[in-house]
């Protein structure tokens, strides 16, 4: 007998995700699964690649309440916005990890900005464990807020930069291309195949998307001196059906911009091999080697590579994770396994699954 996890909000991406990735996992047991207007349905007619797991086969999904979550050791929450608050606030003392955006920002107005009349929840531990000493809060955390898929591939990609401080703060170009995935599962006419297949289209352009307070706020975090990271974010849809690449760019701090003589590359390089060197799933690649969506598709994996441009003073930086994955349940696994005492790969590979 596992550890009893319950997860709220399965019938989604990343709900049922989370289902196939705890289906495998050596240390946990799933003890209920709930769902909003799925529930009642049976599990595997909405995954049904979950076929054959006794955890869900014959199973339905429950509804999403406190009775139904409560005896679980650890809940994972893959809710709408909003909700998660609303369901945490009827489960208190429970261990949750949660996939919303409702407990990741610590400036009220900004989360107002963002998301509206929603109310404010407050913040919880930010579950991004590669950040300088997070893992030790998430270990120590019984509430653990997990970071949007954007936000983790860009703060993944810049936070090694300025915390040495390599890089300006005040100057981040950021573009990112996702899947429809990213986007939910509910239907909508702009993700439609007809809509997306061979085609490529910007959203939410001119610094509204909502994971722009979430990446300025971690990435302020890491700066060697108090100080406030400013960034445009632009988010990009790409005809897949999982993954980001994000293509980075800052300003070189004057140091190293006034280095004309040498690469600034290799200093550039060192500060990921010391960030992630011990890193169980964020890898550097070796030089003149790019990122690519394909090369993590289904793992929890992370690729990085980093270039400078001595034309422009940038350093250039490409990440790619799966959104679904490292950017989504992959993470919220890795999470629940520090809270739990659990090896932190349990469950997990860095490995893609390709062609």
């Amino acid at each position: 007998m596992g550890i009893r996890v319950a997860v709220a909000g399965a019938s989604g991406y990343a709900g049922g995700e989370l289902l196939r990735l705890l289906a495998g996992h050596p240390d946990l047991e799933i003890a209920a699964v709930s769902a909003g207007s799925s529930a009642g349905k049976p599990i595997t007619s909405v995954h049904p690649n979950l076929t054959g797991h006794p955890a869900f086969d014959g199973k339905n999904f429950e509804p999403t309440t406190a009775e139904t979550l409560g005896g679980a050791e650890l809940i994972f929450m893959a809710l709408p916005h909003g909700e998660s608050a609303t369901l945490a606030a009827r489960l208190p003392g429970a261990r949750i990890v949660d996939l919303s955006a409702d407990f990741r920002l610590g400036d009220e107005a900004a989360w107002h900005q963002f998301y509206g009349d929603v109310s404010y929840a407050g913040r919880w531990a930010y579950g991004l464990p590669e950040l300088p000493g997070q893992r030790e809060r998430i270990k120590a955390a019984r509430t653990v807020a997990a970071p949007g898929c954007y936000a983790t591939t860009s703060i993944l990609a810049l936070a090694p930069l300025l915390a040495a401080g390599l890089v300006e703060a005040d100057d981040i170009v950021i573009v990112a291309a996702s899947g429809t995935s990213g986007a939910g599962r509910s239907l909508r006419y702009d993700l439609l195949a007809s809509e997306i297949t061979g085609s490529m289209s910007a959203y939410k352009v001119g610094g509204t998307h909502r994971h722009t307070p979430e990446i300025e706020q971690a990435l302020s975090e890491v700066l060697p001196e108090p100080g406030r990271v400013t960034l445009s974010f632009t988010p990009t849809l790409a005809p897949m059906p999982r993954g980001i690449l994000a293509t980075s760019a800052a300003k070189l701090a004057p140091a190293l911009a006034a280095t004309a003589s040498a690469d600034p590359t290799s200093a550039l390089r060192a500060a990921f091999a010391d960030a992630y060197g011990d890193s169980p799933f964020v890898h550097l690649l070796p030089e003149g080697q790019w990122p690519a969506t394909a090369a993590v598709y289904g793992s929890n994996g992370a690729h990085v590579q980093v270039a400078a441009d001595p034309h422009a003073g940038r350093a250039v930086v490409i990440s790619a994770t799966d959104n679904l994955g490292k950017g989504a349940a992959g993470q919220a696994v890795q999470i629940a396994n520090l809270m739990l005492g659990l090896p932190e790969t349990a469950g997990l590979t860095t490995h893609g699954v390709a062609p």
